[in-house]
């Protein structure tokens, strides 16, 4: 195995960090990594926004599903989905007229124009993510960042055609980080289908989750309280906790500028 395919092997969320700042070299090389990934007709169809402010940080850690760990993090970079800027030099290039004038249908920013610009977004993050690795630094994506759009929005004073898709916290680890045990994923044969998408029966679903009850069973750890199979476990704790609901309503809002 060469090293970039270890690094992806061993990759695995960092929420601790020390107090080593992460230098301006450093950070330039996670950012050029992000720039360098790739996207939908060269298009760029992100921001990256940096969170410098250690008030706007700590308001983060409360608004992102009370995660105190957020406030701590040397290096904090939010994703936007982005499409506010094309459409700006459309207008500002004279493109919709100059269509009208040629014959051509003209359109309003659209659902699909959103999950084009949230690919190019996510592909950016991740390529920043497996820089920082190259770097010996970690790193933890924030999904409760799609949680209080209304307040994200004001906070970051976000226009009509952005929307935050993930955050990422980034920091060196506070001491030698041990042997890679990574969490267990699915096996190939669940997630790699040919040419005909194949629905999970019901008889795989124990397959499916053994090496995560053997993890837990390992442990010591448990089901939530309720639950006497890992898919109630999931379903309890996170399918419908109180941020999920949360999750959902500030997603529909987000798409109200897209309809």
């Amino acid at each position: 195995m060469n090293s970039t395919l270890e690094l992806l092997n061993n990759r695995r969320s960092l929420r601790a960090y020390s107090d080593q700042p992460i230098t301006a070299g450093e950070k330039a090389a996670i950012l050029q990594g992000a720039f360098r990934a790739p996207t939908a007709g060269a298009m760029q169809l992100y921001t990256i926004l940096e969170v410098a402010d250690p008030a706007i940080k700590e308001r983060l850690a409360e608004t992102c599903d009370h995660q105190p760990f957020i406030a701590k993090a040397p290096l904090v970079l939010l994703f936007l989905a982005d499409y506010q800027r094309w459409w700006d030099v459309f207008n500002f290039s004279g493109a919709p007229e100059r269509a009208r004038e040629l014959g051509r249908p003209t359109r309003p920013l659209q659902v699909g124009d959103l999950m084009l610009a949230c690919c190019d977004t996510l592909i950016a993050a991740q390529s920043a993510v497996i820089a920082a690795e190259s770097l010996g630094i970690g790193s933890c994506y924030i999904g409760d960042i799609l949680e209080n759009y209304e307040i994200h929005r004001e906070l970051f004073d976000l226009p009509p055609y952005v929307i935050p898709l993930t955050l990422v916290c980034f920091g060196h680890p506070v001491s030698q980080r041990p042997a890679a045990n990574p969490s267990p994923r699915f096996p190939a044969e669940y997630m790699v289908h040919t040419d005909r998408y194949r629905r999970l029966a019901a008889e795989e679903v124990e397959p499916l989750f053994r090496p995560w009850i053997e993890r837990m069973q390992a442990s010591g750890g448990k089901f939530v309280e309720g639950a006497e199979n890992y898919g109630q476990s999931n379903y309890l704790r996170k399918f419908i906790a109180e941020f999920s609901f949360e999750m959902s309503r500030s997603a529909a809002a987000m798409l109200k500028n897209w309809e």
